[in-house]
């Protein structure tokens, strides 16, 4: 029996994740593939009666559990496969019922409850599990198909805007709809019976979507790729995490989550204010989620996620990583260089001027001589900055040390 015993998780986050991450991708997959063998009038209903539905006619054609890590072995599934074999709601008898996981189990082979009815264990291929990292790969690929078979020319650009598209669209309805079963679980059957979405609707956001605007694309890929790298932190993290930086991390996937794509332009160029915000990577994304989850200080997840002091002074999170004196200086070359042909970066630094770094060996000020944005348009105030006579706006470089002295100093 020893052998049997899994790791044990925290209850509130197993549930959340399944909820409203893994779900949605899944979802995704799986209407994905029926549009790909040549079905394309159906529905998606998600977080009702099943983690997600599918309806054909008003009618519903297949249902669908979906479980992250709850172990490896089937003895801890027993439940969850025997209340998807219920002959409740619109789960008639007869219904397609199919059970998915995130890790390989023991045995896998098909259910059958108490009733008679059958439960699958959902094929990927070869495998009958598919894990958070495995996901979007599987996924791109059959959106490739998709465009192959419709004679498509897809670019590594395109299939990637037209995934993080499609991932947004399905994952901000399953978090809209999770929050509300959690507040209200009959208005949520409400909105997920009122709220399906089309196969036509999937299938148009291929077909029409494209990354010509560049500005729109970074910002849906990097809402995707802040995204992607809290869910495989949280994800991976699972086991161990204590429950105050679950929390917050969880807090703040949901505030990245729910944020308009083109909101994040904004942060994206003050995460890392010294560089073009389309460079934005990774280890960047890393970083700056870290700053945030070791802060011993709540941060505000309004607009930017940020932090006041006793004075109403803003304090922003970045990814900038200063580990010597050399970077001080190149940060402040970097960064007074990005101000002079960056407008929309001056404005934001006018409101948001203490910056706190990932990482820095001291607190530092860069004193930039702007009054104001506009000044960049005026020559006459170029020039007299140029001379040294008119200094104003100072940036200051905090470390997180300095930053939760002065803000826990209320």
């Amino acid at each position: 029996m020893s052998s049997e015993v899994d790791e044990k998780y925290p209850a509130t986050a197993v549930s959340t994740w399944s909820g409203y991450v893994y779900q949605g991708k899944i979802a995704l997959y799986h209407c994905l593939c029926l549009i790909n063998q040549g079905d394309a009038d159906f529905e998606l209903q998600l977080d009702s009666s099943d983690d997600f539905a599918v309806y054909k006619n008003g009618t519903l054609a297949s249902a669908h559990q979906v479980k992250a890590k709850i172990g490896k072995y089937r003895s801890g599934y027993i439940e969850a496969l025997e209340k998807a074999s219920a002959i409740e709601f619109d789960r008639a008898k007869g219904v397609s019922r199919y059970f998915h996981v995130s890790i390989q189990l023991d045995d896998t082979s098909d259910y059958t409850g108490a009733n008679g009815e059958l439960v699958q264990f959902y094929d990927y291929g070869a495998n009958k599990h598919c894990g958070l990292g495995e996901i979007e790969g599987l996924t791109k690929e059959i959106i490739r198909q998709i465009c192959i078979s419709r004679s498509i020319t897809l670019s590594e650009d395109l299939l990637n805007y037209n995934y993080c598209l499609l991932s947004e669209k399905i994952s901000s309805e399953a978090v809209a709809i999770h929050r509300l079963v959690q507040d209200d679980h009959e208005k949520a059957n409400k909105a997920a019976y009122e709220n399906r979405i089309t196969a036509q609707c999937l299938l148009d956001d291929i077909l029409s979507k494209n990354p010509y605007n560049s500005t729109e694309y970074f910002s849906v890929d990097l809402k995707a790729r802040l995204c992607s790298y809290l869910e495989d932190r949280l994800d991976q993290a699972l086991p161990s995490i204590n429950d105050e930086t679950y929390g917050r991390a969880r807090r703040l996937f949901e505030h990245i989550r729910t944020t308009d794509a083109n909101e994040l332009k904004s942060l994206c160029q003050l995460m890392k204010p010294s560089e073009r915000f389309s460079s934005i990577q990774k280890a960047d994304i890393r970083r700056y989620s870290g700053l945030i989850e070791a802060m011993n200080v709540e941060p505000i997840l309004k607009q930017f996620p940020h932090y006041l002091d006793g004075d109403n002074k803003f304090y922003l999170p970045t990814a900038l990583d200063l580990p010597s004196s050399a970077d001080h200086e190149g940060c402040t070359s970097d960064l007074l260089s990005e101000m002079e042909s960056n407008e929309n970066l001056l404005k934001l630094l006018f409101e948001y001027n203490n910056l706190i770094a990932s990482r820095s060996t001291t607190t530092f000020v860069i004193n930039t001589k702007y009054t104001h944005p506009d000044d960049l348009t005026d020559q006459q105030v170029k020039d007299r900055i140029d001379s040294n006579i008119i200094k104003s706006l100072c940036l200051s470089i905090i470390t997180k040390e300095d930053a939760e002295a002065q803000l826990n100093d209320k």
